[in-house]
């Protein structure tokens, strides 16, 4: 299986980058993952809330196959624990499938095209996170997923 996360803009803070390229290096010894970047919107400050989810929602969809399983995160999406976490991602490889993809949208949220095309919705906390936050928040919580099903030592209980 891979996992791409899609996220849409760059990540501005340098250290929070750096956070989440080591976990995307630590990833790589137990799946095939990429975290691919969206462009921002260009002169998204001229654009309605609606008209900005309907662009981004353009860019999201261009990047998707039709075999994607597409999961958003999303604050009204269902939460796991770590270990209920580790066992989702046991039960898609298990499922045979190929690519998971999982989109942090823009500061609105997602367009409808997008909702539709999900197969799930995510959410990591009833708390509301800054996007920037989110990436390297879910890019831990698959690391940590791995660790779990593997038995190592990273996770404690």
């Amino acid at each position: 299986m891979q996992i791409t996360v899609l996220a849409i803009g760059k990540t501005d803070n340098k250290e929070l980058a750096l956070l989440i390229q080591e976990y995307e290096q630590r990833l790589k010894h137990y799946v095939k993952f990429n975290f691919e970047l969206i462009p921002d919107i260009k002169n998204s400050k001229n654009l309605s809330e609606n008209q900005q989810k309907e662009r981004e929602g353009e860019l999201i969809l261009n990047q998707l196959q039709v075999s994607d399983s597409v999961v958003l995160l999303d604050n009204k999406g269902k939460q796991f624990s770590s270990v209920d976490f580790s066992n989702y991602l046991q039960k898609k490889m298990n499922s045979g499938t190929k690519r998971l993809v999982m989109i942090i949208g823009g500061p609105y949220g997602f367009s409808e095209a997008v909702y539709r095309r999900c197969t799930e919705k995510l959410s990591l906390s009833k708390m509301t996170f800054s996007h920037q936050m989110v990436r390297l928040f879910l890019v831990e919580q698959v690391y940590r997923g791995f660790t779990i099903l593997r038995n190592e030592p990273y996770h404690h209980q």
